[in-house]
């Protein structure tokens, strides 16, 4: 009996010990490095899932002001800068570059990163924890490359059913949108240039709906070769432009504006060779 009484006080004592030592960890005060690394890497991500500057910046800014920083961000196509600021030792100071990744639009993301900083803010989240559920959302399975397929030809071909394709019309584009789009995937997965992509998409899509006019299938050929690019258009780039200028962003509106831009030229160069042939 003693023994058991022995053995449960050791237990309680190395239980408290562990606690103890779990706590302290978690309490475990942010280098600035550490806290620099993670507000750039979320600016990063939400660059690259399709944010617009200002709401990028008042996300971070609002996280870091949670873990006592002032923050100074320039967010760039290409790049971000960032300026971290000790609010109670200004004399601690870092500043780091992050190279952001290639566009690759993800809405989900967008709204629960900034949830993210919400939650850190009004809650008063801990590093750590910040951290684990970063990373929780970065790691979010995507959805099925096939089904986002299948959706855009799907949502494509309806679009030439709006502007009073006929039922000829609206198989071509279903059929074209289907093989341009998966021809932009594989290109993709294989890192070719963005333009080569929208160009080469464009053509294949517009060279299959515009068979219409070939083989006679259609009564509306010409709307289903103006609708075959539709799903290229570059929407979010070009609305993110026009809010980044009218936040006052200019060089980042003016990249982004030049970088839609380019990709319409490269669906219409794609669209007029089809046309062509």
């Amino acid at each position: 009996m003693f023994f058991q009484l022995y053995t449960n006080a050791s237990n309680h004592y190395l239980t408290e010990i562990i606690f103890n030592m779990n706590l302290s960890l978690e309490n475990k005060t942010p280098t600035i490095e550490q806290i620099a690394d993670l507000l750039t890497e979320i600016a990063s991500e939400l660059m690259t899932s399709g944010a617009h500057t200002m709401r990028i910046i008042q996300n971070i800014s609002r996280m870091a002001e949670k873990f006592g920083y002032y923050i100074d961000l320039s967010v760039f196509q290409l790049s971000i800068m960032m300026t971290i600021t000790n609010k109670a030792d200004q004399s601690q100071r870092l500043t780091i570059i992050k190279k952001t990744k290639p566009l690759l639009l993800n809405f989900t993301f967008v709204s629960d990163l900034s949830a993210l900083s919400w939650h850190t803010y009004d809650k008063n989240l801990p590093f750590d924890t910040v951290k684990h559920q970063f990373t929780e959302i970065i790691s979010q399975k995507r959805m099925s490359r096939w089904l986002v397929l299948v959706l855009v030809a799907i949502a494509n071909a309806a679009f030439c059913g709006l502007f009073k394709g006929d039922f000829y019309a609206i198989g071509l584009v279903f059929v074209g949108t289907l093989t341009g789009f998966y021809l932009r995937q594989e290109m993709i997965k294989k890192h070719v240039n963005h333009l080569v992509v929208f160009t080469t998409s464009a053509f294949i899509a517009s060279l299959i709906s515009g068979m219409g006019y070939v083989f006679h299938l259609a009564n509306t050929p010409e709307i289903a070769l103006a609708a075959s690019v539709l799903y290229l258009i570059p929407g979010v780039p070009l609305i993110n432009s026009i809010l980044d200028i009218i936040e006052g962003h200019i060089l980042t509106g003016i990249a982004r504006l030049v970088n839609a831009t380019s990709l319409i030229v490269c669906i219409a160069l794609g669209l007029f060779t089809a046309m062509l042939i």
